[in-house]
């Protein structure tokens, strides 16, 4: 498997996804530092470079940067939310300078729910003509969905059309929401329980294996996704002791990850899979740790499935001595856990609020949790009959 870094070429976007984990900061990257960041993956052994951004397609440095990368002898990937693409010239100089893959981002295959939660009228269509291109323009292509209200209830309806519509993709890639410290936090009511999209994405994952298709999910704990643990981004991190580096254009900078954990709860102690779970993203700060709950089957068959083959004695000793193993950084404390599973048992919206000023977290509404009652009235309303291309 190729080892590849991530490159932002900018925070800038000309949408405004209402979950966006990567929105405008004002930290800007020069070429001189774009070229750095690229030696850099060099020296450090890697294979390619995945651009992103905001929306890289955007930046001035685009077209340096591919050319670079090829010189660097590095595959160049990038994270696109389609617009630019959708112009065939565009998209052909791209290719033509060294980009050679796409990570197109669609969160729905319906056009009024898509451009909803993109904020940006039309996005659905470009996209749609962008993927049209990609067949003609010799590069592959794969889907990223942002798991999120809007969409948690029709994430295998995504697949399906997607695979219906365009036969050529071949490897979808689904990230549950990032909450903490950028767009989401002034849309709350995006945020979706675990419970909420389980029964989803795992009909998803089933179509996509019936298909011989490839998938990934990310930031999805174990326990929602049992059945397909191998899939597992950080858990295929975990069992094959791999590393990834990421160029931010915020105050994390460059980031070598090496460790691949969230928080764990109580749940986790008792958990067979804990070993080789990162757990709960931002715990205790939007996720409540009760959604959580054990698994009692023996990892060595996610573990063989992940490596392709019966794992060493020696990887399997070192993997299975995790267990119990927590995050310095992102483990709450018990203290924490106490006080934010406390306000939502019936003390309602101020407690919460209290409650998150009380461990630190910041002050969002309903700490992400709209009622659900709220979220399926919501999602009915925009959810409207499919939208099939003509």
């Amino acid at each position: 498997m190729a080892n590849l870094g991530y490159l932002q070429l900018t925070r800038n976007c000309y949408q405004k996804c209402q979950f966006c984990s990567n929105p405008p900061t004002g930290v800007h990257l020069d070429e001189a530092e774009m070229r750095r960041n690229i030696d850099r993956l060099v020296e450090m052994g890697y294979d390619g470079v995945i651009l992103t951004g905001g929306e890289p397609s955007i930046s001035e440095l685009l077209f340096p940067a591919l050319s670079y990368a090829r010189e660097k002898k590095l595959f160049s990937r990038m994270i696109t939310n389609g617009q630019k693409l959708a112009d065939k010239d565009f998209f052909k100089r791209c290719v033509d300078a060294g980009l050679t893959h796409i990570h197109v981002s669609l969160h729905s295959y319906r056009r009024e729910v898509h451009d909803f939660i993109t904020q940006y009228r039309g996005a659905w269509d470009l996209l749609v003509r962008c993927l049209e291109n990609v067949p003609e323009m010799g590069v592959t292509s794969d889907i990223n969905t942002v798991i999120n209200v809007y969409n948690c209830d029709h994430l295998h309806e995504n697949v399906r059309w997607i695979c219906e519509n365009f036969p050529y993709i071949r490897h979808f890639v689904w990230n549950n929401m990032d909450p903490d410290g950028n767009r989401a936090e002034e849309n709350p009511d995006c945020i979706p329980r675990h419970y909420e999209f389980q029964v989803s994405l795992e009909k998803a994952m089933d179509y996509l294996v019936s298909t011989g298709r490839s998938f990934r999910a990310e930031r999805v704990p174990l326990c929602y996704m049992r059945r397909f643990a191998w899939a597992s981004t950080e858990a295929r991190k975990i069992i094959k002791e791999e590393e990834r580096c990421i160029r931010f254009l915020d105050f994390k900078g460059f980031i070598h990850q090496k460790e691949f954990l969230h928080g764990k709860g109580n749940a986790c102690d008792a958990c067979r899979f804990d070993p080789i779970c990162a757990g709960m993203f931002s715990m205790a700060k939007t996720y409540d740790e009760r959604e959580l709950s054990p698994i009692f089957d023996d990892p060595t068959p996610v573990i063989a499935k992940v490596l392709g083959r019966d794992p060493s004695p020696e990887l399997l000793s070192r993997l299975l001595a995790r267990r119990g193993r927590r995050s310095m950084t992102e483990q709450p404390s018990i203290e924490r856990r106490e006080r934010f599973c406390r306000a939502f048992e019936g003390q309602g919206l101020e407690a919460i609020r209290l409650a998150q000023l009380d461990v630190g977290c910041d002050l969002i509404e309903g700490s992400g949790h709209a009622p659900l009652v709220h979220h399926l009235e919501f999602n009915h309303a925009i959810a409207q009959p499919a939208h099939r291309r003509d």
